[in-house]
């Protein structure tokens, strides 16, 4: 019966996944990432996401502090920003949000406030839905470990 729990668990998080990646929303190098995590580090995925979604907070919020100034003329520091977070995204497969700050660095480097503007509020809705649908995962994954007994040591706390 245990086993039953265990599958349907495994192919709730294909399907999630299978979907993340229908809609463009990840892409190869978020498997290729899954594929660093083991028995030595069975939270390493997210334990990476969870340190991406801290940077990435502070850089959202540097980037509406700068186009939220009425003397905004800033675009170089903009594009800062935007790198970085093309960087980071990159970096855990985070597809759409990478596609995303392409475009908002595009309106940057244009100094088009109006299409930065619109590029942030995109950026910022697609960023919360990649930051739920990865939460219902490693919620899911969380439940399929447990499911399947699978213990791990438990780290004492000082």
């Amino acid at each position: 019966m245990l086993g039953l729990g265990v599958d349907r668990l495994r192919a709730d998080m294909n399907r999630l996944l299978a979907m993340l990646f229908h809609q463009g929303v990840l892409d190869e190098q978020f498997l290729q990432l899954q594929q660093l995590q083991d028995e030595s580090s069975p939270n390493f995925v997210s334990e990476v996401v969870n340190i991406y979604f801290q940077e990435s907070e502070k850089l959202l919020r540097n980037l509406r502090a700068l186009l939220m100034d009425r003397e905004f003329s800033d675009y170089k520091k903009m594009g800062i920003h935007l790198n970085q977070f093309i960087g980071s995204s990159s970096s855990i497969g985070a597809k759409r949000l990478r596609n995303v700050c392409v475009a908002f660095r595009a309106a940057s480097e244009q100094h088009n406030r109006a299409g930065c503007l619109r590029a942030l509020e995109l950026l910022e809705h697609d960023y919360c839905y990649l930051k739920n649908k990865l939460h219902e995962l490693f919620q899911i994954e969380q439940q399929r470990v447990l499911a399947a007994g699978v213990r791990y040591p438990i780290q004492q706390i000082n």
